[in-house]
């Protein structure tokens, strides 16, 4: 029997393939998702021994025009739908959600994934999982550091499974609960914010350098991807709370019209989330502890090289946030005869990187982990046999900048003109990165290298660049 290819184009924009013989994948986004299927269109093909129908369905919010047929019960498992990104994993298997599970993923490609990315299957149960702990009324959780509203979110066993940091409760945002910055931005507007940073795209920063790192292989940031959820503990405005209270009490005075025409509960806030790692301490801890003991030598060089992979990170994508407080170790003593499973390191707080510009006004914003130990010695063979070739690469770093592009066009807010400068200092900080690991100099050399930009030549059509180096640097120096 010849093979159905369908494509499912959801929300008008974004397309997914998956192999059927009947219409099930439609009638099931429908039944989970509240939108109705109609035929798009149905072009034909021709050639080989078997002939291939590739229907598209656009999904939208419009009412069927005809009655569903009966669709399976909730017990029966669905293959997963992907758009078949070149690096997708073996096919995965997911049980239906239920209707009210409305969750928008956005993949390496910067495609709106719904309701799976075949790349990443585990990445949406867990999104799931914490969708349904909402349901059942375990909470997120608003962590009272840091300078924007963010959130544990928890599982259904309650246990925290990831950190889910809104759009709209960045610092620059307008529902951000912390007051104290607030206060800042009204009473000391020109001590706000970072002038070398894009507005209210943290959380895009944060899926970046997420995706940077799948990228380059890294393996040093907890994966991160772009959401929407809804809880009743993020901080909305009281017309959202008034008109989601109106529409509950609507749906269950009359479930039999309203409730099917309505859908009840809290607008849901698109954010970045972010897997949460267990047994993590703040890296602060762990450099005093080893300071004080040293580790096994083997167990020193293997955190050498995890130490000097957050370098390449943090310095490919300018991150103006680097602590010693958001970056984290995990050590367990009681393994150190294989090292690596001994000790961990995981980049967490991303969501100041990706400038514009390098810092040119008051504040330098430095690296602070050029100031360790481990900043002193040169990048070791390992590293270079990891991300030399990588970044040499002018395809490969193509492809990186084309794929930030794709997710980070996303945000309503996007600007083509700024996201060039961004990739100009990207491609700049490249360029020093790619020296420094040829000449062996170490994380302390490659920050006090001159520091430039790299833009494309618009006359050129991208085939040649122009080179500028910084003339401007900030007043401070070492804050």
């Amino acid at each position: 029997m010849a093979t159905n290819q369908r494509s499912f184009r959801l929300c008008g924009h974004t397309t997914y393939e998956a192999d059927t013989t009947t219409e099930e994948q439609a009638e099931f986004f429908y039944e989970v998702y509240g939108h109705s299927a109609r035929r798009y269109r149905t072009p034909s093909s021709s050639g080989g021994s078997s002939k291939v129908k590739e229907t598209t369905y656009v999904i939208s919010n419009e009412e069927p025009s005809s009655p569903r047929r009966k669709l399976p019960s909730q017990s029966t498992v669905y293959s997963d739908v992907s758009n078949t990104p070149t690096n997708a994993s073996s096919t995965g298997r997911v049980t239906p959600a239920t209707a009210t599970e409305q969750h928008r993923l956005l993949t390496d490609e910067g495609e709106a994934n719904l309701p799976l990315s075949s790349d990443d299957p585990e990445f949406y149960k867990l999104v799931v999982e914490a969708e349904r702990a909402i349901e059942e009324g375990i909470l997120p959780e608003r962590i009272y550091q840091g300078s924007s509203g963010s959130y544990f979110v928890r599982s259904r066993d309650n246990l925290t499974v990831g950190v889910f940091k809104p759009k709209n409760e960045e610092p620059y945002g307008h529902l951000n609960p912390k007051w104290t910055k607030w206060m800042q931005k009204m009473c000391f507007p020109c001590c706000f914010g970072r002038s070398c940073l894009i507005a209210n795209q943290g959380y895009m920063s944060e899926a970046g350098a997420s995706l940077v790192d799948r990228k380059l292989g890294l393996n040093i940031v907890p994966n991160t991807r772009v959401v929407a959820l809804a809880s009743e503990t993020f901080n909305y405005t009281a017309i959202d709370k008034a008109k989601a209270k109106s529409v509950k009490f609507a749906t269950e005075r009359f479930p039999d019209t309203l409730g099917k025409k309505m859908k009840a509960g809290l607008p849901p806030k698109i954010g970045s989330f972010q897997v949460f790692v267990n047994g993590y301490k703040d890296a602060d801890y762990w450099v005093r502890r080893f300071q004080e003991e040293a580790p096994p030598e083997p167990v020193r060089k293997h955190f050498q090289h995890l130490f000097e992979k957050l370098v390449c990170l943090d310095y490919i994508i300018r991150n103006t946030d680097r602590g010693n407080d958001n970056w984290l170790i995990k050590y367990d003593k009681y393994k150190v005869e294989t090292p690596e499973e001994c000790i961990f390191v995981a980049a967490i707080d991303n969501g100041l990187a990706f400038p514009f510009k390098h810092p040119d006004e008051w504040r330098a914003y430095p690296y602070y982990w050029a100031w360790l130990p481990y900043a002193n010695h040169p990048f070791s063979e390992k590293t270079k046999e990891l991300l030399l070739s990588k970044l040499k690469d002018l395809n490969l770093v193509r492809e990186l900048l084309e794929d930030l592009h794709k997710l980070f066009k996303h945000d309503k807010g996007f600007d083509k003109s700024l996201f060039d400068r961004q990739a100009s200092v990207m491609r700049g900080q490249i360029l020093n990165l790619c020296q420094a690991l040829e000449m062996g100099l170490s994380p302390l050399q490659l920050v006090q290298m001159p520091l430039l930009r790299i833009e494309c030549d618009s006359r050129s059509k991208g085939s040649s660049f122009i080179q500028q180096f910084q003339d401007k640097y900030p007043f401070f120096s070492s804050c």
